[in-house]
């Protein structure tokens, strides 16, 4: 398995914009990639301007070919003047 994590800052205010449009992404990813196996969106009350994703795909190329997806595509641009920042960070399986 191939692991992402996405850690957002949500400029003030934007919260209500930001989580129907990620959330579409996500749905959109579990639904349509064979690749993708899990997509969650994440957020903490204590911490109200963040959102975080935890993304399990087959493999790199199945997150590659995730990331030329039409929804993922259009998500960037639509999010991009709602995000104060964003951290990704990507894990490969270890085995044991």
């Amino acid at each position: 398995m191939f692991a992402v994590t996405v850690t957002f800052t949500i400029k003030e205010g934007q919260m209500d914009a930001f989580l129907p449009l990620i959330l579409k992404n996500a749905r959109a990813s579990v639904k349509d990639e064979p690749g993708c196996r899990q997509f969650d969106v994440c957020t903490d009350p204590s911490h109200p301007n963040t959102v975080f994703l935890y993304e399990l795909y087959d493999d790199e190329a199945a997150f590659e070919a995730h990331q030329q997806m039409p929804h993922y595509k259009d998500t960037g641009p639509a999010v991009a003047g709602l995000v104060a920042d964003k951290q990704l960070r990507t894990f490969d399986t270890v085995a044991r």
